[in-house]
């Protein structure tokens, strides 16, 4: 019977990565290319005030900035550290980086439908300005200037593709020797970007986008978003599949069923406990997306589903690097702040989209793209993915060795 039932838990699994095979593919090549002509030097250099174009910048950065998690937190943090302000960088590029990106919308529009991304749009908007109101107004700025003086005077050492931590005593780093010093990596695509982005370093985002070059630098980022996101994904869908199968219709019944359905309660508990599952998860941005249907298809608040995904910037990993970046105050204040912005967003968009009514029938889930289309999709963005790993692996061993040859 246990085997059974796992084994029917890997087939959930396995459908839900075929049916978001190609939306990945898609999201993290776009992901890749909006990464070739958007520098964090750039980025940082406008993002010093607090109002409201310093937030909409830092919220389209985010969202451009595509990136794991963690990628996304030591990313701010780098950007946090140049100057940027906790309403620019904290509250509205970190949660844009992982709830406002391509990829993320595009495998919550195959598994939950349109309604979902269109409210994770609109309630993740919600949050950020809750977080801003909070980081401006609520939060001591000088709780924020020693979080700046614990970050400098503590900073490690990072990827410079991906913005993430890198132990430079490990045996098997990365690095490469730089005029400036020496740059470690986490992985191989993120040193062959950073190898390709010096050698365009003097090129314009236009010959960057109308040459061969520049998609060659392109490819190589999109190999290092699934390099930073690939066991997150993996671990959404088995966590997925497997709760899927094991847990029973009546523990959901039992957890959901705070308070009666439609009330104010029930929303509100919901959403509560979205985000309480979404921390003890520790599942991240992409990955959060297949456990939300298994919760939205076991009676949980349309709201709830919300709470949950938003989560993902408060697990405990995170909170962890929050202590080490900022220290324990700042850490402290991240993770009420977002769980209560998480939990408003969640109720203020469950009755907005009640209100108007965009919420699906309970339990209602995907099915927004014809089903055929689904072996014809994957097949072609297959073909873009071998290309993209021929560029980022194949090729580049090649030219290595060319040039090795050439150097004897």
């Amino acid at each position: 019977m246990v085997v059974e039932t796992a084994v029917e838990g890997l087939r959930l699994a396995g459908e839900m990565a075929w049916e978001t095979w190609w939306a990945l593919v898609l999201g993290f090549t776009i992901a890749g290319a909006v990464e070739t002509f958007v520098s964090e030097e750039r980025m940082s250099a406008v993002l010093g005030g607090d109002g409201w174009r310093e937030l909409g910048l830092g919220t389209v950065f985010g969202a451009a900035s595509s990136s794991c998690s963690f990628g996304a937190v030591a990313t701010t943090k780098s950007l946090f550290k140049k100057g940027a302000s906790p309403v620019a960088s904290l509250a509205a590029f970190q949660f844009a980086s992982t709830n406002l990106v391509i990829e993320l919308g595009l495998v919550m529009w195959i598994l939950l439908g349109w309604q979902f991304v269109l409210a994770d749009y609109v309630a993740g908007l919600l949050l950020i300005g809750l977080l801003a109101v909070a980081f401006k107004y609520v939060v001591p700025e000088s709780w924020f200037a020693a979080a700046r003086e614990h970050l400098q005077s503590t900073e490690g050492v990072r990827d410079p593709s991906c913005g993430m931590e890198v132990d430079p005593t490990s045996d098997d780093v990365l690095s490469v020797e730089t005029d400036g010093g020496t740059e470690y990596f986490c992985s191989e695509s993120c040193k062959e970007a950073y190898l390709e982005s010096e050698r365009q370093r003097d090129a314009t985002w236009r010959d960057r986008l109308l040459t061969g070059d520049g998609w060659r630098l392109a490819s190589k980022n999109a190999l290092g978003e699934w390099e930073m996101l690939w066991t997150d994904i993996v671990a959404g869908f088995l966590i997925a599949g497997l709760i899927g199968a094991f847990v029973p219709r009546a523990w959901w019944t039992t957890l959901f069923g705070v308070g009666a359905e439609g009330t104010f309660a029930w929303v509100l508990a919901s959403a509560v406990i979205g985000v309480a599952i979404g921390v003890v998860t520790f599942v991240c941005s992409v990955g959060n997306v297949p456990f939300a249907v298994i919760l939205w298809n076991n009676g949980i608040a349309f709201g709830g589903v919300m709470s949950f995904i938003f989560a993902d910037l408060i697990v405990p990993t995170i909170d962890d690097a929050y202590r080490r970046y900022y220290g324990l105050r700042l850490a402290a204040v991240l993770f009420v702040s977002i769980f209560v912005a998480a939990v408003i967003a969640g109720v203020a968009i469950h009755y907005l989209w009640s209100g108007i009514g965009l919420v699906p029938p309970q339990g209602q889930a995907g099915g927004t793209a014809p089903s055929g289309y689904t072996i014809y999709l994957n097949a072609a963005f297959t073909v873009v993915f071998l290309a993209q790993v021929y560029v980022g692996y194949w090729q580049t061993g090649s030219d290595a060795e060319s040039e090795g040859a050439h150097a004897g």
